[in-house]
Protein backbone atom coordinates (compact mmCIF):
# COMPACT_ATOMS: atom_id res chain seq x y z
CA UNK A 1 0.00 0.00 0.00
CA UNK A 2 3.05 2.24 0.75
CA UNK A 3 4.30 2.21 -2.93
CA UNK A 4 0.85 2.80 -3.97
CA UNK A 5 0.58 5.97 -2.35
CA UNK A 6 4.42 7.19 -3.00
CA UNK A 7 3.15 6.62 -6.81
CA UNK A 8 0.43 8.16 -6.66
CA UNK A 9 2.35 11.19 -4.63
CA UNK A 10 4.87 10.93 -7.29
CA UNK A 11 1.71 11.28 -10.18
CA UNK A 12 0.46 14.32 -8.12
CA UNK A 13 3.78 16.51 -7.98
CA UNK A 14 4.58 15.36 -11.53
CA UNK A 15 1.54 16.92 -12.54
CA UNK A 16 2.01 20.17 -10.94
CA UNK A 17 5.49 20.41 -12.30
CA UNK A 18 3.92 19.67 -16.07
CA UNK A 19 1.46 22.47 -14.72
CA UNK A 20 4.07 24.89 -13.29
CA UNK A 21 6.23 24.31 -16.21
CA UNK A 22 3.23 25.34 -18.66
CA UNK A 23 1.64 28.89 -16.49
CA UNK A 24 3.88 28.90 -13.93
CA UNK A 25 4.58 33.02 -15.66
CA UNK A 26 1.97 33.87 -14.19
CA UNK A 27 2.95 33.10 -10.79
CA UNK A 28 5.41 35.92 -11.92
CA UNK A 29 3.28 38.32 -12.50
CA UNK A 30 2.41 38.34 -8.57
CA UNK A 31 5.85 36.83 -7.38
CA UNK A 32 8.78 38.38 -9.90
CA UNK A 33 11.45 35.65 -7.66
CA UNK A 34 9.71 32.73 -8.92
CA UNK A 35 11.28 33.44 -12.39
CA UNK A 36 14.24 31.63 -11.05
CA UNK A 37 12.59 28.59 -10.23
CA UNK A 38 10.27 28.99 -13.22
CA UNK A 39 12.87 29.66 -15.97
CA UNK A 40 15.04 26.36 -15.03
CA UNK A 41 11.18 24.18 -15.46
CA UNK A 42 10.57 25.37 -18.67
CA UNK A 43 13.69 24.39 -19.81
CA UNK A 44 13.41 21.13 -18.90
CA UNK A 45 10.23 20.45 -20.23
CA UNK A 46 11.43 22.11 -23.70
CA UNK A 47 14.85 19.56 -23.33
CA UNK A 48 12.32 16.33 -22.51
CA UNK A 49 9.66 17.26 -25.02
CA UNK A 50 12.35 18.40 -27.92
CA UNK A 51 14.53 15.81 -27.44
CA UNK A 52 11.59 12.81 -27.18
CA UNK A 53 13.21 11.66 -23.44
CA UNK A 54 11.24 10.83 -20.85
CA UNK A 55 11.03 12.39 -17.50
CA UNK A 56 12.71 10.55 -15.13
CA UNK A 57 9.64 11.13 -12.69
CA UNK A 58 7.72 8.50 -15.06
CA UNK A 59 10.32 5.96 -14.05
CA UNK A 60 10.23 6.42 -10.63
CA UNK A 61 6.33 6.32 -10.62
CA UNK A 62 6.32 3.25 -12.88
CA UNK A 63 8.90 1.62 -10.35
CA UNK A 64 6.78 2.42 -7.29
CA UNK A 65 3.68 0.78 -9.47
CA UNK A 66 5.52 -2.12 -9.99
CA UNK A 67 6.45 -2.75 -6.53
CA UNK A 68 2.60 -2.29 -5.27
CA UNK A 69 1.64 -4.81 -7.40
CA UNK A 70 0.38 -3.03 -9.97
CA UNK A 71 1.31 -3.34 -14.00
CA UNK A 72 3.58 0.56 -14.98
CA UNK A 73 2.98 2.02 -18.38
CA UNK A 74 5.21 2.01 -21.15
CA UNK A 75 6.01 6.03 -22.60
CA UNK A 76 5.74 9.35 -20.97
CA UNK A 77 3.42 10.83 -18.19
CA UNK A 78 2.38 13.01 -20.74
CA UNK A 79 1.39 10.24 -23.31
CA UNK A 80 -0.04 8.01 -20.15
CA UNK A 81 -2.09 11.10 -18.81
CA UNK A 82 -2.27 14.01 -20.63
CA UNK A 83 -2.04 13.28 -24.45
CA UNK A 84 -4.19 10.13 -24.16
CA UNK A 85 -7.63 12.01 -23.37
CA UNK A 86 -6.38 14.97 -26.38
CA UNK A 87 -4.52 13.24 -28.66
CA UNK A 88 -5.35 8.78 -28.62
CA UNK A 89 -3.36 7.44 -31.19
CA UNK A 90 -0.44 8.78 -29.25
CA UNK A 91 2.43 10.77 -28.79
CA UNK A 92 5.12 11.37 -32.06
CA UNK A 93 8.41 13.00 -32.32
CA UNK A 94 6.61 15.69 -34.64
CA UNK A 95 3.86 16.62 -31.58
CA UNK A 96 6.47 16.56 -29.29
CA UNK A 97 8.12 19.22 -31.18
CA UNK A 98 4.75 20.96 -31.12
CA UNK A 99 4.48 20.94 -27.32
CA UNK A 100 7.92 22.00 -27.05
CA UNK A 101 7.19 24.84 -29.05
CA UNK A 102 3.79 25.84 -27.30
CA UNK A 103 5.40 25.96 -23.72
CA UNK A 104 7.92 28.39 -25.25
CA UNK A 105 5.48 30.23 -26.82
CA UNK A 106 3.29 30.30 -23.78
CA UNK A 107 5.38 31.27 -21.60
CA UNK A 108 6.97 34.18 -24.30
CA UNK A 109 3.38 35.60 -23.94
CA UNK A 110 2.99 35.67 -20.43
CA UNK A 111 7.26 36.89 -19.43
CA UNK A 112 6.39 39.66 -22.57
CA UNK A 113 3.41 40.79 -20.23
CA UNK A 114 5.59 40.70 -17.17
CA UNK A 115 7.96 42.94 -18.77
CA UNK A 116 6.01 45.02 -19.99
CA UNK A 117 4.34 45.73 -16.96
CA UNK A 118 7.38 46.00 -15.10
CA UNK A 119 8.65 49.13 -17.81
CA UNK A 120 4.90 50.52 -17.41
CA UNK A 121 5.21 53.83 -15.32
CA UNK A 122 2.91 53.52 -11.89
CA UNK A 123 -0.68 55.53 -12.60
CA UNK A 124 0.98 58.47 -10.29
CA UNK A 125 3.94 59.10 -12.67
CA UNK A 126 1.94 59.65 -15.62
Amino acid sequence: MTSRIAADVVLLLHAAFVAFATLGALLVLRWRWILWLHLPAVAWGVFVESTGRVCPLTYVENTLRTQAGDVGYSGSFIERYLLGALYPDGLTAELQSVLALALVAINATIYARVFWLRQKPPLAAR
